[in-house]
């Protein structure tokens, strides 16, 4: 059975559930604004819920008394890199476990951090179809995020016609 038939057959039982997956760190408004729109998207079109790590950071920010964790880069950094691991190991166990596909943004942002490239690559080994929307220069793509992909778009209009074509509600 191959990735897309295995994604299929889910759509007949449960609800889908995409984790949204792109820069965040060095994105302008942490990648939130694309992440919204795909997700009423997803939802109005597909009938398919999101784990958005935007909104799982702003909660875990609120739970922890993370307001000014950023500075705590330079002022604490044993504090952010204990703050940044639990964000780490909620999104590690959402993309293994409470998700069943990825859907990435792969831009110039990305580049600098490395939590997308670790859930590109977590998806894959979890067999896991990843829909990649890649904005760089095709020489640019990492062989290595284009071999963790299902699929590879160039926008997220051709992204979502494959999308409605598979997976329409009916």
């Amino acid at each position: 059975m191959d990735v897309d038939e295995c994604f299929h057959i889910k759509t007949d039982f449960e609800t889908m559930i995409a984790y949204l997956s792109g820069a965040m760190e060095f994105a302008d408004d942490e990648g939130s604004g694309w992440r919204k729109d795909l997700t009423k998207w997803l939802y109005d079109n597909l009938g398919h819920e999101v784990y958005d790590p935007v909104i799982q950071s702003a909660k875990l920010i609120d739970k922890y008394g993370g307001n000014d964790y950023r500075n705590w880069k330079i002022s604490d950094p044993n504090k952010y890199a204990d703050f940044i691991r639990l964000c780490v190991d909620y999104d590690i166990d959402n993309v293994r476990h409470h998700t069943d596909y990825v859907i990435c943004l792969w831009d110039h942002n990305v580049l600098k951090g490395a939590g997308t490239h670790a859930e590109v690559t977590i998806a894959y080994e979890s067999k896991k179809p990843v829909f990649l929307i890649n904005k760089l220069p095709a020489a640019d793509l990492s062989g290595w995020i284009m071999a963790c992909s299902t699929k590879i778009f160039k926008d997220f209009n051709s992204f979502k016609t494959y999308l409605l074509d598979k997976y329409r509600l009916t």
